[in-house]
């Protein structure tokens, strides 16, 4: 079945019109940076509903399977009406003695295996597997996950399984919009080409940009990846805007905290600390509100693991930042000249 230029503008455009400026992502909730408990992680989920969060990013991948039973026992208690809710595919999980969940998240306490399939038997799969831990019906988005350069623990190269995903994944989710399981679906990755070239060989509608659009980083895909969005009408919803909390003061740099942080980052976050703290701006609600600014951004979806980290993100986006900060960033080159600095 071939969608329709109408048919596919409905949905992008039910994308763009529908989903909420702010929402919860679920790494933290899947145990990847720390230990969270279950008491702990239903507290943030009740505070961020209680919040008005009513969008709810999540993944397989994230304590492979924890974050979305935790998300379903919550949600499962709401009407299905009153939220919207995305998840991904391309890593199948599968249970084991043998497996290497405490390789990948040792505080998730997992006992599954992941398989990337990017497959269409495969993405159904996945979909379908989601929808029985999350506890409900349907998903509103689904993200094709680190199908990217940089995921390293894919076997082979990553083209090879861009083309799996061309003739498998791609048309399979856009038949799944046509059946009505899913609103829209795009990529979830962590850098630019994927993204590029998914618009040149399908229909997507929306894509979660990953660590690529921050304080600290974010010239590529200003300059690269929003013109082709933009021409393309499509949108971004902007993830990891915190660099995994490095711009709100943890010690890590986006999702590798074996990984040393470049000395450029530190010396550049102590440098937006110095001035937001002249201007008297918090540098978390800085970036938050940096990462909706773009005319192709939609929706902001930090994480949190405590109702206090979940509610300070919400009032985030409530507060005004003066012009003389952003005007001092990009006197002092910290953020790019044509970035945009206000909600237009």
């Amino acid at each position: 079945m071939m969608t329709t230029a109408t048919e596919q503008s409905q949905a992008r455009t039910w994308v763009q019109e529908n989903l909420p400026e702010i929402g919860l992502g679920g790494v933290a909730i899947g145990n990847e940076f720390e230990y969270v408990s279950d008491e702990e992680a239903y507290s943030t989920l009740q505070a961020a509903w209680q919040a008005g969060v009513r969008y709810f990013d999540v993944s397989p991948w994230y304590g492979l399977g924890l974050a979305e039973r935790r998300y379903g026992h919550f949600l499962h208690n709401q009407n299905r009406e009153d939220y919207f809710i995305s998840s991904k595919v391309g890593k199948l999980l599968k249970a084991s003695k043998n497996n290497k969940g405490a390789e990948y998240f040792p505080e998730a306490h997992s006992p599954n295996n992941v398989v990337f399939d990017y497959s269409a038997e495969g993405v159904r799969r996945s979909v379908e597997d989601s929808l029985q831990r999350l506890g409900i019906d349907s998903l509103d988005i689904v993200f094709v996950h680190d199908l990217s350069p940089d995921n390293k623990l894919l076997e082979g190269k990553w083209l090879e399984h861009f083309a799996i995903a061309e003739k498998g994944a791609f048309p399979e989710l856009t038949r799944m919009r046509e059946e009505g399981l899913i609103k829209g679906w795009g990529l979830g990755v962590n850098s630019p080409e994927p993204i590029l070239k998914t618009i040149q060989v399908a229909q997507p509608d929306v894509f979660l940009l990953a660590s690529q659009y921050s304080l600290i980083d974010h010239k590529n895909a200003l300059n690269q990846v929003f013109p082709e969005i933009k021409k393309n009408n499509m949108a971004l919803v902007m993830g990891s805007n915190l660099n995994a909390g490095f711009l709100s003061g943890s010690e890590r740099y986006n999702y590798d905290p074996s990984k040393p942080i470049p000395t450029e980052y530190i010396a550049k976050r102590d440098k937006l600390r110095e001035i937001s703290q002249k201007h008297n701006v918090d540098l978390r609600t800085a970036s938050l509100q940096f990462a909706l600014y773009p005319d192709v951004a939609i929706s902001v979806i930090p994480g949190a693991h405590t109702a206090a980290q979940v509610m300070a993100n919400v009032q985030s986006l409530k507060v005004e930042i003066p012009e003389d900060f952003w005007q001092e960033l990009k006197q002092q080159r910290l953020i790019e000249e044509n970035a945009p600095v206000s909600f237009s």
